[in-house]
């Protein structure tokens, strides 16, 4: 076990390092645009690492003795599909039908694989909560990809998350949920090298989709197993899901074309006013550490109140997101 940990940060390193050099050979580049909130041509597809890494360290910690259950290498297995899948959008902008058809066949394969009675209230008929599940997914990977706009932020976040559900998962007596946790945020910590403020290397489609895809799936795991109530996942995803949420809103509110490229998330706004993407991340941690991790370990210890901890947590977030749309 101890070898996988410390294999994971490594690899991940190691990998993307790699991948950035094949990323110059063969211009797999990232151009700045308009909307982009960078100013230099940088290297895309850094998630290949990221996957790959996780896949070792998974594999190391099996040779090591641990025996994961089916729910991991399923999601290891259409992880690796939708890296594959985000590589070929990097480099030839896939169709939007084609890449939401094959994202939503990997949700509904991973929430087909699960018992759905311990994710949400007893009372919602299955025919109906499957679906909430598959779209649940769908939203959460796709708001991953849009939050990947500026450095070092979705890396942060899938670390603060993923770090924050291990140590609450080993409280509860789920050790191999919480090992699967921490080599996921280990594998990122790793890219995280490459993408700190300026970065050098980003994650691209085939980096932020996967990544979404396996938050989601440990939380409706996590959930579904009794590891981790599905309102600790909630909570410490609320960052980026009250950000994408508002804002996709507020384009559709405003008939706004909402699969066009844009600059009006809330983290975009705060990093060209404070022109600083280091102080926008560190605005990310502090919010992890002092607010959504304290009400995430609340409803670990008391799950029965989770939806009223829920709706705590998000409140001051929708406060400020309609603060924050003031600025420029």
């Amino acid at each position: 076990m101890m070898l996988a940990l410390l294999v994971a940060p490594l690899a991940s390193a190691l990998l993307c390092g790699v991948w950035l050099r094949l990323a110059h050979r063969g211009s797999w580049l990232d151009h700045p645009g308009h909307r982009s909130s960078h100013t230099r041509v940088t290297p895309n597809g850094g998630g290949v690492g990221i996957v790959l890494a996780l896949v070792l360290s998974v594999s190391v910690a099996a040779l090591g003795g641990v025996s994961w259950a089916a729910p991991y290498p399923v999601l290891l297995g259409l992880a690796l599909v939708l890296m594959l899948v985000g590589m070929a959008d990097d480099r030839c902008n896939l169709p939007a039908v084609l890449r939401l058809g094959v994202y939503g066949l990997c949700c509904a394969a991973l929430v087909r694989g699960l018992e759905w009675g311990m994710i949400l209230h007893p009372a919602i008929p299955g025919w109906l909560l499957g679906p909430l599940l598959v779209a649940g997914m769908l939203w959460l990977l796709n708001l991953y990809n849009f939050m990947d706009g500026i450095d070092g932020i979705a890396s942060l976040q899938c670390i603060l998350a993923a770090a924050s559900a291990a140590l609450l998962a080993l409280l509860a007596g789920a050790p191999e949920f919480a090992l699967f946790c921490a080599l996921l945020a280990l594998c990122q910590l790793g890219f995280l090298y490459w993408n700190w403020p300026p970065a050098r290397l980003f994650m691209g489609d085939a980096g932020s989709i996967p990544v979404g895809f396996l938050l989601g799936g440990l939380a409706l795991h996590g959930a579904s197993s009794g590891a981790l109530p599905l309102g600790c996942w909630l909570v410490l995803l609320a960052g980026f899901i009250t950000d994408a949420s508002w804002t996709l809103m507020a384009r559709w509110l405003r008939g706004a074309p909402l699969m066009e490229a844009h600059r009006e998330h809330a983290y975009q706004r705060l990093s060209r006013h404070w022109q600083s993407h280091v102080a926008v991340d560190f605005l990310l941690v502090a919010l992890n550490a002092l607010w959504l991790f304290p009400i995430a370990w609340t409803i670990w210890y008391w799950p029965e109140f989770q939806l009223l901890l829920v709706i705590l947590a998000y409140l001051p977030l929708l406060l400020g997101m309609a603060k924050l749309r003031g600025l420029p």
